[in-house]
């Protein structure tokens, strides 16, 4: 409790941090799934910091997630007032460099900043030793004489030394650094818990470069706050790890929001190469007159031209026309052959062997890597030039020796520029299965706690990201029941075939239209797409009884929240799979209703049929890749949007489920199109099944008894 910053902790938050503590002190890792008011953060960093203080660890707290990010701010700064840790919040280079320059260049810029200060330092050593024995030539002793005429000589290749390293990039901010007295900065630093924000203010007013300062301040802390792509990064783990001067079996890990794991550990797996890069390879290898570049330009151009091929020829009449401004996938997979890119550049390559060219292009790469690397530290160009070379010869490589691997899919895909109407592609190693990416980190590290709102059912979590033996959790709301209710509203299954359907559209929107006319303040609304929130946005807006506010792709979100809250007795729709569905509070009157219309299942392109095959080959099951990849994440995005409401004990508010496959007696008319079975168990109890005409009685009832209107509630 010492590192408990409050007076007590909330209901069941000692039993959850004491479970935690016995398991982080064995090097357990904890599947902790906490509602919201159950205190995770708290459960979780308390219990980890006390085993990191009693077994030398380092405790690194992790989200993707910005509104946690300042909240893990605000609760480390309490604990700080409590007990004497140090903590630093750790964001990514390219969020936090004075002069926006990328990891290459800021490595080229150190490296020559730091000979050129250490080439300073050496002359004014020498500067001092030659005046040091001119005074003793001048007291008599002749063998002075010679010692300052060999230091001269030093002194003389010191300069031109520095006369050639002056001409080359160095940066202001981290010759700063190394030259200037950082006490206080470090001070600073450590006398509170400081955000990224304030050290890059900070830093900037000192002249200083606040992120390699924090590299430096960052070893031997006792907590972390950083985002998931340090830890998930198999070579920023690497890097992460070594500036805090910690061996990964030193690190207890907690992530937060962890039902986000999976796609992000997916995405930090996957690899891609666009047709530029090889556009831009193959430039470069016309300027080298390297005899290994026709080799080099040989197998790339054959890839290049493979790729371009494989996506002219996916289109049909009027495909081409229609490519627009994002990524469109082009399916090339083949169940009993190699997939169509890979096809087409074998037909295409002729030489003396695609392995030998690979190997001229990838050690041709490096070379030239290491030549603009030599260029730009010696102030011949401006920027750091990168080596497409070396990334498209690595890329081809991973394609033809890793590509056929278990759970890495082959992908193309086409865009449109928006400044040249040109199309162009990408061919992309596409990783289905997280854990080979997780499995590695959880068992590399000590411990781990991952948290969230909807982490069950445990037993799937574990098996997609690689833990075995977890200790499992699970607590729910601890407000009080009768402040919420959570009703099944049996409206018509909104299958995609039937969306289009007046009559259930209308259904559907009297439905809503109940639910808003019934609650005192605001509603929100997720639909399972951006387009069906536009099409009952407009539906409701021209009823007219509320106004009505649609979120967009491309617009401002925290804008159009702000708005929205300041409004009374609105409505709000969105898409489940937007950014309002999670990490977003409403509190206490910022809104009191929330629905869920339909079941959001995702677009099911060929990157989830092959996340699907990916799961049933790995955990071998006919019907395991659809409830994994599918079903439980499309019911965990249905949790979290529930959980925008009620957000405290004193809220009062009722969450609707619009759709009969959440119902608990349409289980056995629906079959396997029921969802109702995925909910957690004591999640399922709280399910009142109810006909939508009687919702807005049910709901009229619930917030009359409450007092929750102002004045006269609304006819029914």
């Amino acid at each position: 409790m010492r590192f408990f910053p409050y007076d007590q902790p909330y209901e069941n938050q000692r039993e959850a941090m004491d479970r935690i503590h016995n398991s982080l002190h064995r090097g357990q890792d904890v599947l902790f799934e906490g509602a919201c008011g159950t205190g995770k953060t708290l459960s979780s960093l308390v219990p980890a910091l006390e085993v990191a203080r009693e077994q030398d660890k380092t405790v690194v707290i992790t989200t993707n997630v910005h509104q946690q990010m300042r909240q893990f701010v605000a609760e480390a700064r309490a604990i700080t007032r409590e007990e004497d840790i140090r903590a630093i919040v750790f964001k990514g280079k390219s969020s936090m460099c004075h002069i926006d320059v990328d990891y290459e260049e800021c490595q080229a810029l150190r490296d020559n900043t730091r000979a050129v200060v250490d080439a300073e330092r050496d002359r004014e050593q020498l500067e001092r030793r030659q005046r040091e024995l001119l005074a003793e030539s001048q007291d008599g002793d002749g063998s002075a004489a010679d010692a300052r005429s060999a230091v001269m000589e030093e002194l003389e290749d010191i300069e031109d030394r520095l006369e050639d390293l002056e001409e080359q990039n160095v940066c202001e901010y981290y010759r700063n650094n190394l030259t200037e007295d950082t006490d206080d900065f470090f001070a600073w630093l450590f006398d509170d818990v400081r955000t990224p924000d304030e050290i890059y203010e900070y830093a900037e007013r000192q002249g200083f470069c606040g992120y390699e300062l924090l590299k430096e301040g960052i070893e031997g802390v006792d907590l972390v706050v950083c985002n998931y792509h340090h830890l998930l990064d198999s070579t920023i783990r690497e890097q992460f790890f070594r500036w805090l001067g910690r061996d990964p079996d030193d690190v207890i890990a907690v992530f937060d929001e962890a039902h986000n794991v999976e796609d992000a550990a997916r995405e930090h797996a996957t690899r891609t190469c666009s047709e530029r890069t090889f556009d831009s390879a193959l430039d470069e290898l016309a300027d080298t007159d390297d005899p290994r570049s026709e080799d080099a330009a040989n197998v790339l151009s054959a890839f290049h031209r493979a790729l371009v091929e494989t996506y002219e020829d996916s289109f049909g009449f009027g495909d081409r026309e229609a490519v627009g401004g994002t990524w469109e996938d082009v399916p090339i997979a083949n169940e009993d052959r190699k997939d169509d890119l890979t096809l087409e550049f074998l037909q295409r390559y002729s030489g003396r062997g695609i392995d030998d060219d690979l190997e001229a292009a990838m050690k041709l790469g490096q070379e030239l890597d290491e030549e603009y690397e030599e260029a730009y530290r010696e102030g011949e160009t401006a920027t750091r030039t990168e080596c497409q070379t070396l990334q498209a010869a690595g890329f081809v490589s991973a394609w033809m020796n890793e590509g056929s691997k278990e759970g890495l899919y082959p992908v193309v895909s086409v865009t449109r520029d928006a400044g040249t109407d040109e199309i162009y592609g990408r061919a992309e190693l596409y990783s289905c299965l997280p854990r080979q990416v997780t499995g590695q980190l959880f068992d590399e590290i000590y411990a781990t706690v991952l948290m969230s709102a909807t982490l069950q059912p445990f037993d799937v979590t574990e098996d997609v990201l690689g833990l075995e033996n977890a200790v499992t959790m699970a607590y729910g709301l601890q407000f009080p029941d009768d402040n919420r209710r959570t009703y099944a509203v049996e409206t018509p299954p909104l299958f995609s075939s039937d969306r289009d359907d007046p009559a259930v559209q209308d259904e559907v929107t009297e439905a809503i239209r109940d639910a808003v006319r019934m609650t005192p303040g605001n509603t929100l609304a997720f639909f399972p797409n951006y387009g069906e929130a536009g099409r009952y946005a407009d539906r409701l807006e021209r009823r007219g009884d509320r106004p009505v506010y649609l979120d967009e792709p491309g617009q401002s979100v925290e804008e159009l929240r702000q708005e929205f809250v300041a409004d009374d007795d609105a409505v709000l729709c969105t898409s489940l799979w937007g950014t309002l569905a999670e990490g977003v509070s409403f509190d206490g009157d910022d809104a009191h209703t929330v629905l869920v219309v339909g079941v959001p299942y995702p677009h099911l392109d060929d990157r989830a049929e092959a996340v699907q095959e990916a799961y049933d080959a790995a955990f071998d099951g006919t019907d395991t890749g659809w409830r994994y990849a599918v079903e439980i994440p499309t019911v965990r995005k249905t949790r979290q949007a529930l959980g925008r409401v009620i957000r405290s004990p004193e809220d009062v508010g009722v969450r609707a489920l619009l759709d009969r496959r959440y119902s608990r007696s349409a289980k056995s008319d629906l079959g396997k199109y029921s969802v109702n079975g995925t909910f957690p168990h004591e999640e399922r109890e709280e399910l009142i099944d109810i006909d939508p005409d009687k919702l807005k009685f049910a709901m009229l009832n619930f917030y009359g008894d409450h007092g929750a209107y102002d004045g006269e509630p609304p006819a029914p």
